[in-house]
């Protein structure tokens, strides 16, 4: 690798962690590039040097929330292979609200970033996505075990979705009027219900 080489690779390291933090403190919205060249120590101009635009250096950001959202929710489930799938699916559940709980700024840059209609999605950004749904795949796999291909990414996504809203209102407090312990709640009552025959 070169010295020009070394120097883009660190300032990519570097801005990617300032960006990160600012998110974290104050949301994507406070997010400048003035700010970011001045604490990088860099002109602004150099910034596009390493990132297409703004977006692509908070989807750099995303991916990393999207590894750490993994991490936390794999190590939910460590160690507690025997539980049944439903059982599973809810300390996943669990974990994602406590780290939407605790990195609320963060995990709301992963779906508030608004891209131009023809920007293409990443293919990595699709991969780290894909990596967190395949934590969910598992116990969804055990389930509805007629389920293969589309349909059960179907499903993952479906149950996702569900779980992610009940999210998405039960932070919202103010609105909502929902204390986290009952979003925890709602939660595992519509997980523990998934593999119940309804009644007719």
């Amino acid at each position: 690798m070169s010295k020009a080489d070394e120097r883009r690779s660190d300032l990519r390291a570097d801005l990617i962690r300032l960006a990160e933090g600012q998110i974290a403190r104050s949301g994507m919205a406070s997010l400048r590039a003035r700010d970011l060249a001045r604490d990088a120590g860099c002109a602004v101009g150099a910034i596009y040097n390493v990132f297409a635009d703004m977006n692509a250096l908070i989807l750099a950001v995303n991916g990393r929330t999207f590894a750490r959202i993994g991490a936390e929710v794999a190590g939910a489930v460590t160690g507690h292979e025997a539980l049944p799938p439903e059982q599973r699916l809810i300390l996943l559940a669990r974990a994602y609200l406590n780290f939407a709980d605790k990195n609320h700024h963060l995990w709301r840059a992963l779906f508030d970033i608004d891209l131009p209609d023809d920007a293409a999605v990443p293919d990595w950004y699709r991969a780290d996505l894909k990596r967190l749904f395949s934590h969910i795949a598992v116990p969804v796999s055990q389930i509805f075990q007629d389920l293969a291909g589309k349909e059960l990414d179907l499903m993952v996504r479906a149950l996702f979705s569900s779980v992610h809203g009940i999210v998405v209102l039960g932070l919202q407090n103010r609105i909502s009027g929902v204390p986290k312990p009952q979003v925890e709640a709602m939660i595992a009552a519509v997980l523990l219900r998934i593999s119940k025959p309804a009644i007719s």
